[in-house]
């Protein structure tokens, strides 16, 4: 146990990808504290390198922060039932007509854990051969508008430093990538390893 009890919860906002609640805590020491916290479905983000070492990135429209961002392809976890690797290989075909055969998972993050409980898992996908023209996803709203481009991995990673890649997942993936890759990508966790943090009402 955390020493930390929620006393009540109050849900005062619930929107079409997230809810926002009124948490009552009690802390260790006795103290009451009010904490507003975002419940999120998770998100699945894959890292998928083609056969010459090159990264498929995506750039797209971000509303919130009113700009286009590269990013790597990515996802909510809000199909029910649906495993998260499973989303995720869904999330890269609908994205840049990509499919995978080799899958292993990356590493998994709390995006932002002052204020939200989102889940993230990152997947590392290989092998990739493109989908037909004529079977491919036809996105919309700000997919519409997506440009998918393959970076060398060097090349992306730089792009992280120099601040060309803000996205939190995307960076933290390609940088795990790159580690991956100074050790053959060995010990990685299966796709389908257990995934604790994933809120389970996106199970």
């Amino acid at each position: 146990m955390s020493g930390y009890a929620v006393e009540a919860s109050e849900e005062i906002y619930r929107g079409h990808i997230f809810s926002l609640h009124k948490d009552t805590v009690r802390m260790p020491d006795g103290q009451v504290a009010i904490r507003e916290t975002v419940a999120h479905p998770g998100a699945v983000v894959v890292v998928a390198l083609d056969q010459d070492g090159r990264v498929v990135l995506i750039r797209q429209y971000r509303h919130p922060v009113r700009d286009y961002l590269w990013e790597l392809p990515a996802g909510l976890l809000d199909v029910a039932g649906e495993q998260a690797h499973v989303g995720a290989a869904r999330e890269l075909a609908e994205e840049t007509g990509l499919v995978g055969a080799r899958w292993d998972t990356l590493l998994d993050l709390r995006s932002s854990p002052g204020f939200s409980d989102e889940a993230v898992r990152v997947y590392l996908a290989r092998d990739l051969t493109e989908i037909a023209a004529a079977d491919r996803y036809v996105g919309e709203h700000e997919e519409s508008d997506m440009t998918v481009e393959r970076v060398d991995l060097d090349e992306a990673a730089r792009w992280v430093l120099s601040g060309r890649i803000e996205n939190a997942a995307a960076a933290a993936g390609v940088l795990a990538a790159l580690a991956g890759r100074a050790t053959g990508y060995r010990g990685l966790r299966a796709a389908d390893a257990p995934w604790p943090a994933r809120p389970d009402r996106a199970s």
